[in-house]
């Protein structure tokens, strides 16, 4: 392996606010991997949300171990990873900071109106509308103490939004 320091970016924030529109657009134009952290939730946990039910920490618990283990290898397999994955609460991001160096968090950050308009015209996704709430409530916006998140505005065009986060990755990887 080489001593290049690989890099894993996770696109966080609530259900609606672009994760998986903008890391699939950033991982085509930097030729980045790329995993949606949904897939990685257990069938009790896609059943749950599916009936429109929100999860709890017990239900997160095997899910934020899948993720942690999933940033582990991408670290040692690419230069530059993205994960999609809500990342809600402050403990969340911990959990999936334990063991894992050159990671990064790039919160969408949206207004509950913005992301709500999104939601109601999503098609074939589990996400519920309603739950909205349950993710606004459920959010711990990140501080100053978590200097590793970067918050990207998505009230703009996707294209916006893809071209900030791209230039973010180009700054943090440039750094090293």
């Amino acid at each position: 392996m080489s001593n290049t320091q690989h890099h894993v970016f996770i696109l966080m924030g609530v259900s609606g606010s672009g994760k998986s529109a903008v890391a699939n657009a950033v991982a085509h134009e930097i030729s980045a991997a790329m995993l949606d952290g949904d897939y990685l939730h257990p069938r009790s946990n896609i059943n749950k949300m599916a009936d429109g039910h929100a999860l709890n920490d017990d239900d997160r618990a095997p899910w934020l171990t899948a993720l942690n283990d999933a940033i582990f290898a991408m670290q040692r397999t690419n230069d530059v990873a993205l994960l999609v994955c809500s990342a809600l609460k402050k403990r969340y991001r911990d959990r999936l900071r334990a063991g894992n160096s050159n990671l990064h968090f790039i919160y969408l950050q949206g207004s509950k109106a913005i992301i709500e308009e999104r939601l109601k015209q999503r098609k074939g996704h589990f996400f519920k509308p309603q739950m909205l709430v349950s993710q606004f409530e459920a959010l711990e916006e990140p501080g100053a103490d978590e200097g590793d998140v970067h918050a990207i505005d998505i009230n703009q065009p996707l294209e916006g939004v893809v071209a900030d986060t791209i230039k973010l990755i180009t700054t943090v990887t440039a750094q090293e």
